[in-house]
């Protein structure tokens, strides 16, 4: 009797600490919608729970602003973030595959130079990094934001760990025996059965691409081949004479609505990697 007791106490316990957090979480989203339909007046009077009557009128006054391209900039970095988490999640898989199914020499080797790259911050190599693409010609141009993303060391271990716990080297094997090549072997067997960490990383490297602001500032200088984040910058840091905070909580506020589509899209493979463990042939 005791025990059902303790049991129910901790499970009510657990809810309610899962109900604040979920509260915290998004109590910071419907307060940034509710400043999206204030005005910059109404702003400035302080906080405010209550939606405001300029939602509207704030979303003409960013897509009608003639220095600020908004749907071009968001056009930009769908374009940026989508090739972004394309590559990464395809080539790092790809990378995570050879070096779990093959064995030679310096398969040690090339992993640890692998995590080495992991601890080594941008910043440290941006310098140089803007020096090669500025020679290469690529300098104020959506390329460099997307090329490097093939190579993402945190995303080939998060692959290389999957595979680890989900791939037999039998099943690899087999379809070697029955004459597979080895690009059909990825493509067709090994990768569906990714499909749930590609997901994951999918949604990671997205937002992380919509998100990242220092190397586009370093290397975008057209208007017209802005990101988002940039935009948001260069709205914020406008004349104090002609800054409207209801322009930048609804910049933002269009802003997140890619990502919640992309995660929307691909939440299910991430639902399916939960069970995929359990399930055996």
């Amino acid at each position: 009797m005791k025990s059902n007791t303790s049991g129910r106490v901790r499970s009510i316990f657990v809810h309610l600490v899962l109900i604040f957090l979920s509260f915290l979480c998004l109590f910071f989203f419907y307060i940034l919608i509710v400043n999206a339909t204030r005005s910059h007046a109404d702003l400035q009077k302080g906080f405010s729970a209550l939606p405001g009557k300029y939602f509207l009128e704030n979303l003409k006054n960013v897509a009608n602003d003639g220095s600020f391209p908004m749907f071009r900039g968001i056009l930009n970095s769908v374009v940026v973030s989508s090739c972004s988490a394309a590559l990464c999640t395809y080539f790092s898989s790809l990378t995570a595959y050879g070096l779990y199914a093959y064995d030679f020499k310096m398969k040690k080797a090339a992993f640890t130079f692998i995590m080495a790259i992991l601890v080594m911050p941008t910043q440290v190599t941006a310098m140089g990094f803007l020096r090669l693409i500025t020679k290469m010609g690529m300098y104020d141009s959506l390329l460099p934001l997307i090329i490097p993303s093939i190579a993402s060391p945190a995303v080939f271990y998060f692959m290389y760990s999957y595979l680890q716990s989900s791939l037999p080297l039998s099943l690899v094997e087999a379809a070697r025996i029955d004459g597979s090549g080895e690009f059909r072997t990825f493509n067709s067997i090994v990768l569906p059965i990714m499909k749930p960490a590609v997901a994951v990383q999918a949604i990671f490297t997205f937002v992380g691409s919509w998100n990242n602001y220092f190397v586009p500032a370093l290397i975008i200088q057209s208007k017209n081949k802005m990101t988002v984040p940039i935009l948001i910058a260069t709205l914020r840091g406008a004349d104090y004479m002609n800054f409207d905070m209801g322009k930048i909580y609804m910049m933002i506020t269009v802003a997140i609505v890619p990502i919640i589509i992309v995660y929307l899209l691909l939440s299910k493979y991430i639902i399916a990697g939960v069970t995929l463990g359990g399930v055996k042939e």
